[in-house]
């Protein structure tokens, strides 16, 4: 196993040879990061468009490869780096639909709307009857979007703590719905 010490100085090594202009010192950054990269790329770019994303990322590190500091770790500035370039990929995306070939939507008075209105009362109304802390985890992961390891690590639990309150919150909110929530 390796030592945080080896990892440290191994790491220290890796930013001084691509500071220096050393291809294989990305070579070598690609195959200990680039899954990270991948992962995080996956959670907002469509799948046919991550391996273009990614080779994005490391092209702008390598561009930038001058101002790595010795000593800090790559990993968080490239995930960081790879939420960035994802994001700015979806903004780039963004369609746009002529207004004149959207269809009208078929009246129905109303209803659709009410129903909606309705079913977000009832579950806001749900929600008030979970625990602060199924609440908080439900904030988190279902509405904010946080991996459930990462609201572990923001509430500074273990990650089965986390998976057990979303659950059993989802199965209550489920149920509060069904059976009408009580006032």
């Amino acid at each position: 196993m390796t030592s945080l010490a080896t990892m440290d100085a191994t790491s220290s090594d890796l930013v001084e040879r691509l500071r220096h202009s050393d291809e294989s010192a990305l070579q070598e950054c690609y195959a200990l990061h680039g899954p990270a990269v991948q992962s995080m790329v996956r959670r907002y770019v469509a799948l046919d468009d991550v391996d273009d994303v990614v080779q994005q990322i490391f092209f702008e590190f390598w561009r930038h490869r001058r101002r790595l500091e010795s000593g800090r770790p790559l990993a968080p500035l490239l995930v960081n780096l790879a939420r960035q370039r994802a994001i700015d990929h979806l903004r780039r995306r963004r369609v746009v639909v002529d207004v004149d070939t959207i269809p009208e939507p078929a009246a129905r008075g109303g209803e659709d709307f009410v129903n909606r209105l309705v079913f977000a009362s009832e579950v806001r109304e749900a929600l008030e009857h979970l625990s602060a802390d199924q609440r908080e985890c439900v904030d988190l992961v279902v509405l904010q979007g946080l991996t459930q390891r990462e609201a572990a690590e923001r509430l500074g639990v273990p990650l089965g703590t986390v998976k057990a309150r979303v659950s059993r919150a989802l199965a209550r909110l489920a149920r509060l719905i069904e059976e009408g929530v009580p006032s």
